[in-house]
């Protein structure tokens, strides 16, 4: 299963918490990084929530509108679970080219 950078991060941190994650901690994540506008973080970590939230890894916790879902706060599935494991155990590998 393919995992954006921010999604990993999402997992990763919901692996350490038993209980709901606000999803204000997510913003974490661009420390230290270029910033885009808080708007289009917003935006950003709340299509990620959704598209984990859809594959079964999170559990959404929020308010439904008429339109809409407001998404307040997060908890990792089983299934979550075993995807933020296996995220802990993967040994990434550097960008080295091969000599010829």
């Amino acid at each position: 299963m393919r995992l954006s950078l921010l999604q990993k991060f999402i997992l990763k941190e919901g692996f350490g918490v038993r209980g709901r994650i606000l999803r204000s901690r997510f913003n974490k994540f661009y420390n230290g990084k270029t910033k885009p506008s808080i708007l289009e973080r917003i935006k950003i970590i709340s299509k990620s929530i959704d598209r984990l939230i859809a594959k079964g890894l999170l559990l959404g916790y929020g308010q439904k509108t008429q339109h809409k879902w407001f998404i307040k706060e997060v908890k990792l599935s089983p299934s979550g679970l075993k995807e933020a494991k296996r995220l802990l155990g993967e040994q990434t590998s550097l960008p080295f080219k091969r000599m010829k």
